[in-house]
């Protein structure tokens, strides 16, 4: 079950987390949180295709829904990921409806793509309950259980959103601000209206066509203001990032404790 899409179609929002930290055991706590995403990131960290299979099997017996950002809109890894088992595939670098049309052809099977097919470990080896209806009935249930995502960090993507939002295949639209900020020459200015607009125009495309809007946020308040202006998810921090956030506040409060005695 992809709980990302159980919970949009309840109308209920959810709550992931950009992971980094490569250790299967912490994906398994992120199980007693209440996350109900964890997004491995093979674009932006050292992490390999090889390295994160395993902890598609944690997410699945945590409960977590397993999103992989891979590293460039190519057929190889969004293939061997969904062959791996991941439930949802973020595509960076996407600027033009071509390449979300390539990437739904790789990651959909017929009759909306044209994903290979080889008993892997996505549907048991072929043992899987996905397999109960033969060929047929695999194909079609990866392809209602998967979601394919562009991610919308530059102008072509922003000025093609309607048109992407509304393909076939499309599950998505994932907003990284920080590099869309850039790629608009207003670096990390937010509050610039010009990408006020932007992210409003994601926003209402994906309304418009029922797809999921998920926007990443550092902060508490970010992540707060993104749900109740009508995003579906939120990507909330990353977990280094979180680590040493929670161990510099434990170590400054009791450095100060300490002095004040």
């Amino acid at each position: 079950m992809n709980k990302v899409i159980e919970k949009f179609k309840n109308g209920e929002k959810t709550i992931g987390t950009l992971c980094h930290i490569r250790n299967a055991a912490s994906v398994e706590a992120y199980g007693y949180t209440g996350l109900d995403f964890v997004m491995f990131d093979i674009e932006h960290s050292p992490a390999d295709i090889g390295e994160i299979t395993d902890y598609f099997t944690t997410c699945k017996a945590a409960g977590i829904t397993s999103f992989v950002r891979v590293n460039e809109a190519a057929r190889t890894p969004v293939l061997k990921c969904l062959d791996a088992g991941a439930q949802v595939i973020v595509v960076p670098g996407i600027d033009s409806t071509e390449q979300v049309k390539k990437v739904i052809e790789w990651g959909k099977f017929y009759p909306l793509g044209n994903r290979g097919y080889c008993m892997t470990r996505d549907g048991g080896w072929g043992y899987d309950s996905k397999h109960k209806y033969g060929l047929k009935g695999y194909m079609k249930t990866c392809n209602a259980e998967t979601l394919i995502i562009p991610q919308c960090e530059t102008i072509g993507c922003v000025e093609h959103i309607e048109e992407i939002a509304a393909m076939e295949g499309v599950g998505g639209i994932l907003i990284v601000p920080y590099d869309l900020s850039m790629n608009m020459g207003i670096p990390g200015e937010f509050g610039n209206p010009n990408f006020i607009k932007s992210v409003a125009r994601v926003l209402k495309a994906c309304q418009d066509n029922k797809k999921i809007a998920i926007n990443f946020a550092s902060t508490h308040d970010e992540a707060k203001n993104m749900l109740l202006r009508g995003f579906d998810g939120v990507l909330y921090g990353l977990d280094i990032a979180v680590l040493i956030d929670t161990y510099k506040s434990m170590v400054t409060r009791l450095k100060s404790d300490i002095k004040e005695t």
